[in-house]
């Protein structure tokens, strides 16, 4: 038996060497029970779900009843974990196909916790509901935040236990990614022994995301090139927002340019750039303020890959290659100056922005200052044309700052309406604190699901300000906080 809500697969994935994949369905579960079906993202994918009650949804999220038209199949990738390269792949994970949307948009649908794969490297290739919930918030968080993520479907209960610390229900998330071709794939592709396969891999990344580098002089030297940006851009939003991803590996980098794989990410409370939440990140790599210069690194092991594509002479595709690598640090600041901009309502560039800036910061570090709702306040106290009190506001340092922040938007060539719209569009009131997240979590593994479903609504309006999101806005207490996040494998 299949079903057929309207899904249109054309997979262009397994046309790719067989040495990319492996061709396998899920698992079935045991007994499949529906937690959460995001009906509106069904919706804009050309879906309609409303023929099938709850058992409908929970066999075909769970993949007990494939979806008509689908050939699922796990990826082959490989990657640095920890600055450590690994031979990967979706151990945990298959891909029900390529669905095109009503406007001709291709994304690919991936289940997680479907089952054992050739790539499991001994796991029981199940997940945990927590971290599947965990992904769907945070997911839809970064969605209705405008910063590029891939998106959650659907989560299921599988009725089976899964083994980590401790039993706890098993589930499957339903995954939808532009694709889930990442720099790791490409790294599979170039330490293989098959030298068919990289330029294969290449050629249908540059069709699938990439057409504008077709027709360039060097095309792979424009893909790199386009890559460096969209991971600029991509890390300034998370920097933005205060997120945290946790793993920045390399097979966690999507081509794609959306933000995948949220394992133990997190949003920062307090401002510290050092901040790390991940069990497993125990040096910092992946700290806050560590993330653009990782992403550096990341797109130079993309670099690598590239290289016979660039230039038939080594020595000469390096030099272009290290070119486009070393402009990753100005071409972030760019980025990252222009977003800090928003956040405080500045229009133009001035000489001094990067001080002020910067000085914003380091008082906010050395007050520990909430990350999130020091820009809210801001944005506040300027609409009532006043300097915001209360707290660590009450100090020499910040009048000083905010006697300058006051000059330097008078400089502004618009008016201090447009600067208001600037920083509320900029700064979210609400992100998917970590507190509230555990808390709906927690929750939802005893059945619960209504702090689930109030947390995510909260969220699906992050830049308005209600008066009845108060607990959604609020910093947690002292025995609240939440210091480490896991990764769920």
């Amino acid at each position: 038996m299949t079903i057929d809500p309207g899904f249109r697969f054309d997979t262009t994935y397994t046309r790719l060497p067989q040495a990319f994949y492996t061709a396998l369905p899920p698992q079935p579960v045991a007994a499949p029970e529906t937690v959460i079906v995001n009906h509106a993202l069904a919706e804009t994918l050309g879906l309609d779900l409303s023929a099938l009650d709850g058992d409908g949804l929970a066999k075909l999220f769970s993949g007990n009843t494939p979806p008509t038209g689908a050939t699922p199949f796990a990826q082959a990738y490989a990657g640095h974990q920890f600055g450590h390269f690994t031979m990967l792949g979706d151990g945990r994970a298959v891909v029900w196909g390529e669905h095109v949307t009503p406007d001709g948009t291709r994304v690919d649908l991936q289940f997680k916790g479907s089952g054992r794969t050739p790539y499991s490297r001994g796991g029981d290739g199940r997940a945990a509901l927590g971290p599947m919930l965990r992904e769907y918030i945070v997911s839809e968080a970064m969605h209705a935040l405008k910063v590029p993520t891939t998106r959650a479907l659907a989560v299921v209960k599988t009725g089976e236990a899964v083994f980590r610390d401790t039993p706890q229900p098993g589930a499957i998330l339903t995954r939808v990614a532009r694709s889930h071709i990442r720099v790791g794939t490409f790294q599979y592709a170039a330490a293989h022994r098959d030298p068919a396969l990289l330029p294969a891999l290449f050629a249908h990344a540059l069709e699938r995301h990439f057409p504008e580098a077709a027709s360039a002089d060097t095309p792979a030297l424009a893909v790199l090139d386009a890559m460096a940006e969209r991971q600029a851009a991509l890390i300034a939003e998370w920097m933005r927002v205060g997120f945290i991803h946790g793993v920045m590996n390399t097979d966690n980098v999507a081509l794609s340019g959306e933000t995948i794989d949220y394992g133990p990410c997190a949003f920062m409370d307090v401002y510290d750039p050092a901040t790390v939440f991940s069990s497993i990140d125990r040096m910092g790599r992946y700290a806050y303020a560590n993330q653009p210069v990782i992403a550096q690194w990341n797109l130079a092991r993309f670099a690598e890959t590239l290289l016979p594509l660039i230039d038939a002479d080594t020595d000469a595709a390096i030099a272009q290659a290290e070119k486009c690598v070393n402009g990753f640090p100005a071409r972030f600041k760019t980025h990252w100056l222009a977003m800090m901009r928003k956040k405080l309502g500045l229009f133009g560039e001035r000489e001094g922005d990067e001080a002020l800036i910067a000085d914003l910061l380091d008082w906010m570090h050395t007050a520990s200052a909430d990350y999130t709702n020091t820009f809210r306040d801001l944005a506040s106290a300027l609409a009532e044309d006043r300097r915001p009190a209360g707290g660590a506001f009450d100090d020499a340092g910040f009048a000083a700052w905010h006697a300058r922040w006051s000059a330097r938007l008078g400089e502004n060539p618009k008016p201090t309406k447009s600067s208001l719209c600037l920083m509320r569009a900029a700064n979210p009131a609400v992100i998917p604190r970590n507190h509230k997240v555990e808390e709906a979590l927690a929750a939802a593994t005893r059945n619960d699901l209504r702090p689930l479903h109030d947390l995510l609504d909260a969220l699906a309006d992050p830049y308005t300000d209600r008066p009845d999101r108060a607990a959604y806005t609020t910093p947690p207490a002292a025995g609240e906080r939440v210091l480490q996040t896991f990764c769920g494998t």
